[in-house]
């Protein structure tokens, strides 16, 4: 059975894409911890970021550094986290989260965006692509 990410993918359910290559998606998450917080992921299911392997794996890092400064570029912050925990949905995503405390990174702290402040964000990071 494909997982939400997979439908995410695939348009099945809607997203704010961020960046799309051959092998990797980005979206922001819709229930960030912080205005920005952003998910890159493969295309290909996987659940184990360290079963991936290694040339995808290394790929996945360079897609996530690519987001990453975007980010870093539209989102005022001290900087960008990183953070691979992999239990909610059984598919490796990298969360992206632009920081300036560290309850941002505690997954515990979270903010709501309106879909017009989500669009307009996602808008805004990939033109910083």
């Amino acid at each position: 059975m494909p997982t939400l990410f997979t439908k995410i993918i695939t348009g099945e359910i809607p997203s704010y894409k961020i960046a799309e290559d051959e092998n990797f998606y980005a979206f922001l998450d819709i229930n960030p911890n912080a205005k920005g917080h952003t998910l890159c992921i493969p295309k290909k299911e996987e659940d184990k970021i360290f079963d991936l392997d290694e040339d995808t794996y290394v790929a996945l890092m360079k897609f996530s550094r690519k987001v990453a400064k975007a980010l870093e570029k539209t989102v005022s912050c001290k900087r960008v986290g990183i953070a691979v925990v992999g239990l909610e949905v059984p598919h490796v995503h990298v969360h992206l989260i632009p920081l300036n405390t560290m309850s941002e990174m505690t997954f515990q702290h979270k903010i709501s965006m309106s879909k017009e402040e989500f669009e307009d964000l996602a808008s805004k990071i990939r033109a910083n692509l």
